[in-house]
């Protein structure tokens, strides 16, 4: 499609078939052919290649297995091809691998073998209500912020927004993680469906299982009646599976089932489900890491983490931090009657130099606070109370030592930030031994979950 058309509906939207085996052919060429739309199908690479190069198309839809090379061939072609065309490929059973490669090359989505007609109509219709790319968005969801690290961010998301595979996005607490989620859902094609967001460490274990899929009538005490869970509450839609890191060992292994088969089980039934539900994860824990210590799943780690969002610390965006405070500010200050509320420009200097260890989500309690307790609209420095100096610079009056105190000080909290204070990941980071961090924490007076430390 070139950009600024609209979508065509019905029998104006076409759909290229690629397989080589005529019985699927045909059964797609009439499922397709029900729901509306135009068809054509061919059995080779080359052929499709054609195709393209006569017709225009809506969707192509390829199987990834094709006599005259792999379907990834044809997706790759696609992705360097001027317009915007969606392509999904077919999978054999079980061939989460080619699943995945599709995905990260830049397929839409993909449906596997045997074909399940249900699903194709699914991500037909999926595909088909893709917005026009700069089309804007029906929610008023913004990342503010022009520095190098959120424009690469935001054409990022645009980019995610188009397809349907998983999306792992990692960060630091309070960068803004489920904004990030919420934004990839309302730029793609699902915007008109469920966004259903999970804070995984808040779910008892005992609980998990039915809250991820729901349950019978008497599948335990207390199932008075049947319940849907998280997954059919998406159903359509996106699931966010926020501190995903926090899942237990067993709970992961259905959750790999559920992803890769598109089908749940509620907690006492016999029969599955199908499923369409996208999957937006993130935490601000290192996964690589977990997996290696053995607390998270390896090839749950690789369907979540087909692609990777890393969302920047605030620490990264100094050059924003003017504009997004005084964004939060106006935001927070006219449901309290104190729309004429502003910080001085001491304070936003100030701000620009905080360290902001909790990112935006700090920043928007430190100005809660200051609103709060200011009896003028004029919030200055002082009403910020910072509890901690802002970062000092080499011209700073302040002994070397302390100085230089301050700074690893620093480097420790942001190290055992990023790993949710494991000691031994936080002295990888740091390229340090685990026994010189130990002395570290004790010298500069660290502990475990410090308050103050956090803080600083």
């Amino acid at each position: 499609m070139k950009r600024g058309e609209h979508r065509p509906e019905g029998r104006d939207a076409r759909v290229l078939v690629v397989d080589d085996e005529p019985d699927i052919r045909e059964l797609l060429d009439l499922t397709l052919v029900r729901m509306g739309l135009g068809v054509d199908a061919v059995g080779t690479i080359a052929a499709a290649k054609e195709q393209l190069r006569e017709g225009r198309y809506n969707l192509c839809l390829t199987d990834m297995r094709l006599p005259d090379g792999e379907g990834l061939e044809l997706v790759r072609h696609i992705a360097a091809l001027p317009g915007d065309l969606p392509v999904a490929v077919i999978t054999a059973y079980g061939s989460a691998e080619n699943a995945v490669a599709a995905l990260k090359a830049g397929a839409f989505d993909y449906v596997s073998k045997p074909v399940g007609l249900e699903q194709v109509r699914a991500l037909v219709r999926s595909a088909l209500s893709l917005p026009e790319r700069g089309e804007p968005a029906r929610e008023t969801l913004s990342l503010i912020g022009d520095s190098p690290p959120l424009r690469a961010v935001r054409e990022t998301i645009a980019k995610l927004a188009r397809t349907q595979a998983p999306v792992y996005i990692s960060g630091e607490s309070g960068s803004g993680k489920e904004l990030a989620a919420r934004l990839i859902h309302v730029h793609g094609a699902r915007r008109d469906r469920p966004f259903v967001p999970v804070n995984c460490g808040a779910i008892p274990e005992s609980l998990v299982e039915s809250e991820f899929f729901g349950y019978r009538k008497g599948a335990f005490t207390g199932a008075e009646q049947d319940r849907d869970g998280f997954f059919q509450a998406a159903n359509g839609g996106t699931l966010f599976l926020d501190e995903v890191a926090d899942l237990p060992l067993a709970m992961q292994v259905k959750l790999l089932r559920a992803i890769q088969e598109k089908r749940v089980r509620k907690v006492g039934s016999t029969q599955e489900e199908a499923v369409d539900v996208r999957i937006i994860s993130a935490t601000h824990q290192v996964l690589g890491a977990l997996v290696q210590a053995g607390r998270f799943r390896q090839d749950l780690f690789y369907r979540l983490n087909v692609i990777e969002l890393k969302m920047p610390s605030l620490r990264d965006c100094r050059e924003d931090i003017a504009e997004i405070a005084s964004a939060i500010m106006e935001r927070i200050a006219r449901p309290s009657g104190r729309a004429g509320a502003r910080l001085t420009d001491e304070a936003l200097e100030e701000l620009g130099r905080y360290g902001f260890p909790g990112n935006v989500r700090e920043l928007e309690n430190i100005l809660e606070r200051a609103l709060a307790l200011s009896a003028s609209d004029e919030i200055g420095v002082v009403d910020l109370s910072l509890e901690a100096p802002s970062e000092t610079g080499p011209g700073a009056v302040e002994p070397l030592p302390q100085y230089l105190d301050a700074i690893e000080r620093r480097a420790i909290l942001d190290a055992l930030g990023k790993t949710d204070f494991n000691r031994t990941a936080a002295a990888k980071l740091l390229g340090i031994t685990f026994r010189a961090l130990r002395y570290r924490m004790q010298r500069l007076g660290i502990h475990d979950r410090d308050p103050g430390g956090r803080a600083a």
